[in-house]
């Protein structure tokens, strides 16, 4: 499998996508999607968070906010309404989470591995630190569907911190599923495996923690990549990735997200975020 080369790859190719995701959002959306393999474990899929109910995990609040409707720049930087957050890899060392708490983040997402072969020096500070300061955080996979399948690589996140527990302070493990910054966009895959191989990773994470993992990809990736499948919206959260002052049409089968990550620096180290919700949804999220 490839090494590797380092433990954060660029976003700036995941984000590419700005106007030509505008003009060609709709048209993907539309493409049929292939039906996705059975699951192997033969477990039901989880009951869908209606966004309508305000019982929710991250029910409560539109889509495609303007920038005109952030809050107080004074504060944390929000896309509209929500609860401030952050992610951190390698590339960010040893953080400062007290400070980051205190600027008002609530909630983080620390990258621990990718593919089987690398996990994160970094992993241990920002994952305990960030909780012994406060915040509510989990971990996140990065996903080379060509070096092995979705199940052995859900299985290494697992095995090296990236698993749940309903403590009421750690959020569902996430797959950053994306361009690939080693090669070939879509990792030489067709859509319909690429399909299967995050349906492998998600089923087996799933059979693993009880949780279905969170989904952290950009728009004309996804529609690209699996044939703007829509498949996986019932059971993953979505974590969209769009560096705008608006998100823009959201990947094939979401309804909203349930994390926009929409810049890349500002008040917190590392990127920023917004959950969808408020600090008691989010909490319910996390449970």
């Amino acid at each position: 499998m490839p090494v590797p080369r380092h433990p954060r790859p660029s976003r700036s190719r995941r984000l590419r996508h700005g106007l030509t995701a505008a003009l060609t959002g709709a048209l993907l959306a539309a493409i049929v999607s292939p039906a996705l393999p059975a699951r192997a474990d033969g477990a039901d899929a989880a009951p869908r968070l209606d966004r309508a109910d305000p019982d929710g995990a991250w029910a409560g609040y539109s889509v495609g906010r303007s920038a005109t409707e952030d809050t107080d720049r004074s504060g944390p930087q929000l896309r509209g309404p929500g609860v401030a957050g952050m992610d951190v890899s390698g590339h960010q060392g040893a953080v400062d989470w007290p400070r980051a708490f205190a600027d008002g983040a609530r909630f983080a997402y620390v990258k621990a591995t990718e593919g089987i072969g690398f996990t994160s020096d970094s992993y241990p500070q920002q994952y305990e630190g960030s909780r012994a300061a406060g915040m509510i955080r989990g971990a996140y996979h990065f996903g080379l569907p060509d070096s092995s399948t979705g199940a052995e690589q859900a299985h290494y996140f697992v095995d090296h911190g990236g698993g749940w527990v309903p403590d009421g302070r750690t959020l569902p493990g996430a797959l950053d599923i994306e361009s690939n910054p080693y090669g070939d966009e879509c990792y030489g895959l067709s859509p319909e495996q690429m399909s299967g191989w995050i349906a492998d990773f998600s089923g087996t994470y799933q059979a693993r923690t009880g949780r279905f993992p969170t989904i952290y990809t950009t728009t004309r990736w996804w529609d690209q990549c699996t044939g703007a499948n829509p498949d996986f919206a019932a059971n993953n959260p979505l974590w969209l990735a769009r560096f705008a002052p608006e998100m823009g049409p959201l990947p094939a089968g979401w309804d909203y997200q349930a994390i926009w990550q929409f810049d890349n620096a500002g008040v917190f180290p590392g990127d920023q975020n917004t959950f969808n919700g408020d600090p008691g949804q989010l909490e319910r999220f996390a449970m």
